[in-house]
């Protein structure tokens, strides 16, 4: 039932998003009329898959959005899209490698399959699906953008009146505050504690806004988390040292085996909100919830341990940099 009254509440808010949306499409439309072609398709695909998942949601493909959402769709799709007309301004000689375009490119179409496909709905239905996306949002998709280390060409693409807004005192002040070594571990599981606790637990997964700030939350806290351990620059410039990088994996990993172990091998159904509104497998509520732990414990491990080597391979291959540049001189 809560469900229902906040999807249509959310329904009536989707004009005002596209309106919004359009002001700011305009106001980005520059010199290059491609540009202007370019973000009025985007629009329009916005436009054709709202109407779609709106008058048919029955009858559509599993690719498909379940609950189409306009500030997704545009963060994913605009992602790409300035990322592709960065590489298009950026001369060959500032490009990233090969490798760290498909780690880019790959992380944000992760997060949009989980989000804008019929992944949407089992994770809304079933525990264990939600923690795999979750999983994506927070850790994979989110591990594989920062990875990229794509925020030069993501800069040469967006448009200039944007530029202003991100290197403006405010955004760099929460940029500074979020991603201190000793706030950014604790926001990292804070927010994975956090939005696990029953009762909010509960409640987020009727309210469909809530549904939406949580997973907003996630995935842009994993991807400050993970650019800020993946810098592959030396320090300076880069905020960290690879020691404080190491120390910050060490202190999320414990945190996040010990929930996963309590979720796997409780005997105690802590989110009841899945049998009130159906689950879409055939599972029982323990084996959901245990499934869940699992993926908690095990995945978020491996992720740890994989950033642990990059963190040590950035390291020497930094270290060896600095060897030849003082060999040169």
């Amino acid at each position: 039932m809560w469900r229902s009254v906040t999807k249509r509440l959310w329904k009536r808010r989707r004009g005002r998003i596209i309106f919004r949306a359009m002001t700011m499409l305009a106001l980005s439309l520059e010199k290059p009329r491609t540009a202007w072609l370019g973000y009025a398709a985007l629009l329009l695909v916005g436009v054709v898959l709202d109407i779609i998942t709106t008058n048919y949601p029955a009858q559509l493909p599993f690719w498909m959005p379940w609950e189409f959402s306009w500030p997704e769709f545009l963060a994913t799709a605009l992602a790409l899209a300035w990322f592709f007309r960065g590489l298009r301004a950026l001369p060959k000689a500032e490009h990233p490698p090969l490798w760290r375009s498909i780690s880019f490119v790959a992380g944000v179409v992760s997060i949009y399959i989980v989000l804008q496909t019929h992944i949407d709905y089992y994770a809304q239905h079933m525990f264990f699906v939600h923690r795999w996306a979750h999983f994506v949002l927070h850790h994979l998709g989110a591990f594989l953008i920062a990875l990229g280390a794509c925020g030069p060409v993501l800069r040469a693409g967006m448009p200039n009146f944007l530029k202003p807004v991100i290197d403006s005192k405010p955004v760099r002040g929460v940029m500074n505050v979020s991603q201190h070594p000793a706030i950014a571990p604790v926001l990292f599981v804070g927010l994975l504690y956090f939005w696990l606790v029953p009762s909010i637990h509960t409640v987020v997964m009727l309210d469909r806004p809530l549904y939406d700030v949580m997973n907003w939350s996630m995935a842009i806290n994993g991807i400050m988390f993970w650019s800020l351990v993946l810098d592959p620059r030396p320090k300076p410039p880069a905020r960290l040292s690879p020691l404080i990088r190491g120390l910050m994996i060490l202190l999320i990993e414990l945190p996040q085996m010990v929930l996963g172990a309590i979720l796997s091998l409780s005997m105690t159904d802590y989110y009841p909100v899945y049998t009130i509104c159906g689950r879409a497998l055939d599972f029982t509520a323990l084996s959901d919830q245990h499934y869940g732990g699992l993926i908690i414990w095990l995945p978020g491990t491996l992720t740890s341990f994989a950033a642990m080597i990059v963190v040590l391979v950035y390291m020497r291959i930094n270290e060896e940099k600095a060897e030849h540049a003082t060999a040169a001189s």
